[in-house]
C-alpha cells in the first residue's frame, strides 16, 4: 500500500487546478468509485444540496448520480485561503436523510470563489 501511496504522491493522475487542492484521500476515493475531476468540480459548482460537514468547518455538497439505481456523489471540502481543498469523495446508494443546512453567509463566501 505504500508504494501506490508513493506513485501518487510523485504523479498525481491528475493535474491541479488553480482553484482546488486535493487530498491522497480523495484522489484514491475517486480512482475507486470512478469519477473524474471535472465531475467533481461541477458536482462542487453546481450542487443539489449543501450541508454542514461532520467536520468543523467544512462543506458537503451533493449531486444525483443520474445512473439506472438512484445514488448520490458526495464532496466534502474546506476553504483555504482562496482555495477549496476537497477532503473527501464518496457515494451514497439511495436517498441520504437531510441534515444541517450551510448559513447563508458562507454560502456567499464559497460562490465568490467559484
Amino acid at each position: 500500500m505504500i508504494g501506490v501511496k508513493k506513485r501518487y504522491l510523485e504523479k498525481p493522475f491528475f493535474p491541479t487546478a488553480e482553484k482546488y487542492l486535493w487530498t491522497i484521500h480523495s484522489r484514491f476515493k475517486m480512482k475507486y468509485y470512478g469519477i473524474a475531476e471535472s465531475r467533481m468540480k461541477r458536482i462542487i459548482r453546481f450542487p443539489a444540496r449543501y450541508e454542514e460537514g461532520i467536520v468543523p468547518n467544512t462543506v458537503a455538497v451533493m449531486q444525483p448520480a443520474g445512473t439506472k439505481k438512484y445514488s448520490e456523489i458526495w464532496a466534502m471540502y474546506k476553504l483555504v485561503g482562496k482555495k477549496l481543498k476537497v477532503i473527501t469523495v464518496w457515494r451514497y446508494p439511495g436517498v441520504s436523510p437531510k441534515r444541517d443546512p450551510i448559513p447563508q453567509e458562507m454560502l456567499k463566501e464559497i460562490r465568490s470563489l467559484l
